[in-house]
């Protein structure tokens, strides 16, 4: 969907401005880099900054360093144990009211270590380096591991690949999204090769969207970092849930967005939108006439009668003039639970029928919408303000009892959709995740305007909007 970008109120002119102003410091500090001979690089300590603008280092150096958000591919079994492990890592949220500068000021420090050399590339025998060995690729190793804080500056001496090594390839894998084995590996390997430049560009373009942005934080609010494939609730400025999600595939991707969360559906039905039905569920008919019973849908008119859907023909190009839809029950593609958001793109987040997908490292496999492990769960927080009685242990009864039941908020609470590839927490560690969609290729630098277009957010209307009917639980 193609969404003309909002008036920009006062508020964001001004953002505007200081987004401008850090990439003509950047632009500065990369005009020294034209000259460096990068002979420098083995000074480890940002260029000492100015009086007037004091940048922050990539990350703070920690003895023990705090694990973070990952999408590991041992994953817990259990949904429950899946989102507690993931709440353990950190209580940091990805998206607070101080991400923009603390971006803005991680982009001056990166620029600065641009500027002496980066850090070194290393060899592709280095993938196969494992506890124990030792050579100029560890030395090398460590060097790589110091420069962006993952290990102690005082331990950077050596070439020995000791536990000091394995501890601070564990931060960098954990950052970084990958799993937390402290071994090398082709992925490990990929990423910290990424060159300093590359990192920028996804700080650069992370900080674009957020000055595009307009979104209320509240003491209670709730954020899916689309890249990173992690749903946060955040409650006095702590994430108090965290659980993994399932987004939208490459070619069907999820849009960021900002909107309210007004209602949980217990045993949705789930209305198919009529892209899918035109390109898939017709397929699915073609060569089995039975599939929309098997699939316990029903084909209703524009009056919502029933239709036999052995009366349509379903090699037809034309546009359907009729909905499908999906009874209630555990076959349904929503689950057991639908999030209501109301927003210009008609996704929500939801329960899902296919749960094991939970597990994988890459969750990309939805058509846009945000697939929930342990929803429920997340519902409850979403519940604890009201309507009174409805805990977990109320959900559950709900859901078992099979009746389609809608509970409406009596506060919305504010929920963002955004595209963060590059971000810090309050801690100052600084993340990074793959660039998935391609949204980072696709911004200008200096034009804010076209990363609202390209990828960034939308404003949702105070006035409200209606949940289109293709999609909604009715």
């Amino acid at each position: 969907m193609n969404e003309a970008p909002p008036e920009r109120p006062e508020g964001d002119l001004l953002r505007t401005f200081a987004i401008a102003s850090v990439i003509t410091a950047l632009a500065g500090v990369s005009a020294l880099a034209q000259v460096g001979n990068g002979s420098n690089l083995l000074d480890p300590r940002p260029v000492a900054p100015s009086p007037q603008l004091v940048p922050a280092k990539p990350h703070a150096a920690k003895a023990a360093p705090q694990a973070k958000p990952q999408t590991a591919k041992a994953a817990p079994s259990t949904p429950e144990q899946r989102s507690a492990a993931a709440l353990a890592l950190s209580a940091d949220p990805a998206f607070d009211e101080g991400t923009y500068q603390r971006i803005k000021e991680t982009l001056l420090s990166y620029s600065a270590l641009q500027v002496r050399g980066g850090w070194p590339t290393l060899p592709a025998e280095a993938a196969k380096l494992a506890s124990g060995t030792s050579g100029p690729e560890v030395a090398l190793l460590r060097r790589r591991l110091v420069l962006t804080d993952d290990m102690p500056v005082e331990q950077e001496a050596g070439d020995v690949y000791d536990q000091a090594v394995v501890d601070g390839l564990k931060h960098f894998q954990l950052r970084h999204g990958l799993e937390a084995t402290g071994n090398m590996g082709p992925q490990t390997l990929r990423a910290l090769n990424v060159p300093i430049a590359a990192r920028i560009q996804q700080l650069e373009a992370s900080i674009e969207r957020l000055a595009a942005m307009d979104f209320i934080f509240a003491e209670r609010y709730v954020v899916v970092n689309i890249p990173a494939a992690f749903v946060e609730a955040i409650g006095n400025g702590k994430v108090e849930r965290r659980y993994r999600v399932i987004v939208g595939k490459v070619d069907r991707p999820s849009p960021t967005l900002t909107a309210h969360i007004t209602a949980v559906n217990l045993n949705p039905t789930w209305t198919v939108p009529l892209s899918i039905t035109k390109n898939e569920i017709a397929a699915h008919m073609r060569r089995d006439p039975s599939y929309i019973s098997r699939m316990h849908m029903r084909v209703l008119g524009v009056h919502d009668e029933e239709i036999d859907p052995h009366a349509i023909d379903w090699a037809s190009d034309r546009s359907p003039n009729f909905t499908v839809r999906q009874d209630s029950g555990t076959f349904n593609a929503l689950g057991n639970l639908k999030i209501d958001m109301p927003n210009p793109y008609s996704v929500y987040m939801h329960d899902t029928d296919a749960r094991k997908l939970f597990a994988d490292d890459y969750r990309f496999d939805s058509h846009g919408c945000t697939r929930v492990d342990n929803v429920r769960d997340l519902a409850a927080w979403i519940l604890q303000d009201g309507p009174p009685g409805w805990d977990r242990p109320a959900i559950d009864a709900g859901i078992a009892a099979g009746q389609l039941r809608i509970i409406n908020l009596p506060h919305k609470i504010p929920v963002a959709w955004v595209y963060l590839t590059g971000w810090v927490t309050r801690d100052g560690t600084v993340e990074f995740r793959d660039d998935v969609y391609k949204h980072d290729e696709s911004l200008e630098r200096n034009a804010l305007d076209e990363a609202v277009r390209a990828g960034g957010f939308v404003q949702v209307s105070s006035q409200g909007l209606k949940q289109n009917s293709n999609l909604d639980s009715r």
